[in-house]
């Protein structure tokens, strides 16, 4: 009976110690750092970002190679997650997914984020990503070097970029989930007759702009697609501008900003979509329209397109249960990668 029961314990994830009692196996996280080129600019973003990397449970005993999962964090984020190494031992011990590696890369700029694109005068974020974050993985750890053992996902501006990544590089990774994403398109407080743009009518320096959140998030949208380094003090075109309260819309700006929303790149990059394994969002009902709208367009638009993907509602709000024993990542998202990835 005792040996049954130690086998039992070691199917499931863990270890005994000697007293009999069950223990998590325990991965490790390392902080590592990569200078990138691509983010090489004149407007004072740092090129050298730091990365963490999750490393599964037995990892330093064995030859083993692992698929990875690429997660880009939110806005105003970085690449350190409070609680996620418990997390993430809790899906390998609980079986959610066989052992895998999990990064993320610091891309908070002095904007808030690099939206994961490619801004030129900023920094060539996407490239960085692409480019140079894989590559750095796939030479300093063991992986699985092939786009069958890479998935990406992200929440928030991070499910953005997670989309806008595969869009463009179907070559580099296979599987996509996107927690609910954000800026697939311009609505409500993104869009030209909402308070947002009123509001920036008045603003004039980099203070007060810092007292009005959607604000910043459209000088760090404007910044991410539509940079103007000779256009202080913040440096981007706006697509909505107000004069004396006359709405004027710049159609060149609202271009480039629709040339970067993942609604409006569906068509030129339907071929690329089509070439995923496996597509995945999802939203909290209670996030707020911004989000709930643009998601649900954004999914019954690949649906209209013929591109097969998953798309949940559930319920929740924008930040609720995602990073949790109980959360979103462990229950829905490496599960998915589970089933989409090829391992070792």
């Amino acid at each position: 009976m005792k040996k049954i029961l130690v086998f039992l314990l070691l199917i499931g994830g863990y270890v005994t110690d000697s007293y009999g009692q069950a223990q998590v196996k325990k991965g490790v996280i390392v902080l590592d750092s990569i200078y990138s080129e691509h983010l090489e600019n004149k407007m004072g973003e740092n090129p050298t970002r730091a990365i963490s990397v999750y490393l599964p449970p037995g990892y330093d005993k064995s030859d083993q190679r692992y698929p990875v999962v690429y997660f880009l964090h939110g806005f105003t984020g970085n690449h350190v997650i409070p609680g996620i190494q418990e997390v993430l031992d809790h899906a390998i011990n609980s079986n959610r997914i066989r052992p895998f590696i999990w990064v993320i890369s610091d891309q908070k700029t002095t904007y808030g984020g690099s939206f994961y694109s490619n801004s030129g005068v900023f920094g060539n974020w996407e490239d960085f990503t692409v480019h140079d974050f894989v590559s750095h993985v796939d030479k300093n750890y063991r992986t699985i070097p092939k786009k069958e053992s890479r998935g990406i996902t992200g929440h928030s501006m991070g499910g953005y970029g997670a989309l806008k990544i595969v869009m463009h590089h179907p070559e580099v990774f296979s599987s996509v989930y996107a927690i609910s994403p954000g800026a697939l398109t311009i609505v409500r407080e993104y869009g030209p007759n909402s308070n947002t743009f009123k509001e920036m009518s008045s603003i004039n320096t980099i203070e007060e702009l810092k007292k009005t959140y959607f604000g910043g998030v459209m000088v760090a949208f404007g910044r991410s697609w539509s940079p103007n380094p000779s256009k202080p003090p913040f440096y981007c075109d706006l697509p909505f501008e107000y004069n004396e309260g006359e709405l004027t819309v710049h159609q060149d700006v609202l271009q480039k900003w629709y040339d970067n929303m993942p609604l409006h790149m569906i068509d030129d990059y339907l071929g690329n979509l089509q070439k995923l394994k496996a597509i995945k969002m999802d939203w909290g009902r209670n996030a707020g329209d911004r989000f709930t709208i643009q998601c649900d367009m954004f999914s019954q638009r690949l649906e209209n397109v013929g591109i097969t993907h998953f798309a949940e509602e559930y319920i929740g709000t924008h930040v609720s249960d995602i990073y949790t024993k109980q959360g979103r990542i462990p229950q829905q998202v490496l599960p998915f990668f589970d089933e989409y990835l090829e391992f070792e």
